[in-house]
């Protein structure tokens, strides 16, 4: 006579790889979120504007800091005005639809900034953006 034991031979779903490979992307993209805020968190005191809008995201978003003594900071590397214009020109080179983004700290001179806004429109950048605070 045979005997059959409890269990069954049907196939079973292991849960184990697929929880680790859930976990695996969850860190990933913790990780990858956070190298992106790195750049908008450096010590800029923007100004404040009553019409500021959200800060937009965008895949190739390319986005300049003015420091508050004029110093030109691009993915937290301090670069000169012809380092600026050649990187500008190669994305906009890339991407005619270039997305530029200007950060200018509160206290930076009023030419400094322009010096930038001239830099990316003569590089080819048709609407780059002025990072404001909304007031409140």
């Amino acid at each position: 006579m045979l005997i059959k034991s409890g269990e069954s031979d049907a196939p079973r779903l292991e849960m184990t790889p697929i929880i680790d490979m859930v976990f695996l992307l969850l860190i990933f993209f913790l990780v990858a979120t956070t190298f992106h805020q790195t750049e908008r968190e450096m010590q800029i005191a923007l100004p404040e504007a009553a019409s500021g809008g959200p800060i937009s995201v965008a895949l190739r978003e390319l986005v300049v800091n003015v420091a508050s003594d004029g110093a030109i900071i691009v993915a937290g590397q301090q670069i000169g005005e012809d380092e600026l214009r050649t990187l500008v020109s190669e994305a906009v080179a890339g991407n005619p639809d270039q997305k530029v983004t200007i950060r200018g700290d509160r206290s930076a001179s009023y030419s400094a900034v322009a010096r930038v806004l001239d830099i990316c429109k003569g590089s080819g950048v048709q609407e780059p953006y002025l990072d404001t605070v909304p007031i409140g």
